[in-house]
């Protein structure tokens, strides 16, 4: 019952502002924090906190970030032995700004994420792991490998394609379940619009399987989940709560999801589980900090 996260890590800067600026504007930040981000935390910390054993393999710089992060993780109950901190790199950090209307923008810098390599993951056993759950904020050439192993070692291997990367597509043949947002579903199927009915989301979402088994998640926001299959595909409806701030959201549905999955939960009911964690998620500000626990979930979903 383990899930196995190789993704980055990042210290985010989270300016509030009244509205987003506009090139060449300059708008006053309203408050600046400092938070444990960047999408692989994010999702081992969502999938630690839903109560099943988690390991995350990554980088961060020889900084003061990088030594605050690692101690941040496992501050959440995330296995960090195989985090290594690069002398000379700076930690990947997020300057990320969120209007009153919960919208945001974000700058990533990739710093010592870009420096997860193929032999570090070949380096690291991985028996035993249930999950593997990774993202593009470190180099494919790595999760491409971690894959390769995780298929030897019967593992399920779960890729959120984000960001919308043209090398994120070559490692679809080797992914079980592919999740992305409408926009990545988008970009990756070519289509001059985002799809939205289900209809239009699972004609898109087939386009981009490369076997018969693969199971592909699209998740639409306020609206929920949809779950295509080669031969069926179904919504699973969200959860209709006020959004403080969506950071995170989406990587505390992976990470929900993930956990749930190794625990044995069947697909549906994972989803629906996973959309509960991150209706709660968007009710508090920050990424790490704003991740439910099993018991929140669970009160949520039976209330």
């Amino acid at each position: 019952m383990t899930v196995f996260v190789l993704g980055s890590i990042n210290l985010d800067a989270v300016a509030r502002v009244d509205d987003l600026p506009r090139p060449g504007e300059t708008v006053a930040g309203l408050s600046l924090e400092l938070f444990l981000g960047g999408k692989g935390a994010n999702q081992a910390v969502a999938a630690a906190r839903m109560g099943v054993a988690t390991r995350l393999m990554g980088a961060v710089g020889g900084d003061d970030s990088g030594a605050s992060l690692k101690a941040k993780l496992a501050g959440y109950g995330v296995q960090v032995g195989d985090v290594v901190e690069l002398p000379g790199v700076p930690t990947g950090q997020a300057h990320v700004w969120v209007a009153n209307s919960a919208e945001n923008m974000i700058v990533v810098t990739a710093g010592a994420n870009a420096m997860v390599t193929p032999q570090q993951v070949a380096a690291t056993p991985i028996e035993g792991q249930r999950v593997l759950l990774c993202q593009l904020e470190t180099p494919a050439t790595a999760i491409e490998t971690l894959f390769r192993a995780g298929s030897a070692k019967g593992a399920l291997r779960i890729l959120n394609a984000a960001p919308a990367l043209p090398q994120g597509a070559a490692l679809f043949p080797l992914t079980d379940i592919l999740i992305v947002n409408q926009t990545e579903l988008a970009t990756y199927a070519k289509l001059d619009r985002e799809p939205v009915k289900l209809e239009e989301v699972s004609v898109a979402a087939r386009k981009l399987m490369s076997r018969p088994d693969q199971t592909i998640i699209v998740t639409l926001g306020a609206a929920g989940a949809a779950v295509v299959r080669r031969d069926e595909a179904f919504l699973v409806e969200g959860k209709k709560v006020k959004a403080v701030d969506t950071v995170g959201a989406g990587d505390c549905f992976c990470g929900a999801l993930a956990a749930t999955l190794a625990a044995g939960m069947d697909l549906a009911e994972a989803v629906e589980t996973a959309n509960a964690a991150a209706a709660l998620s968007v009710q508090k500000a920050g990424a790490a900090p704003s991740m439910p626990n099993r018991r929140e979930v669970e009160a949520f979903l039976e209330g």
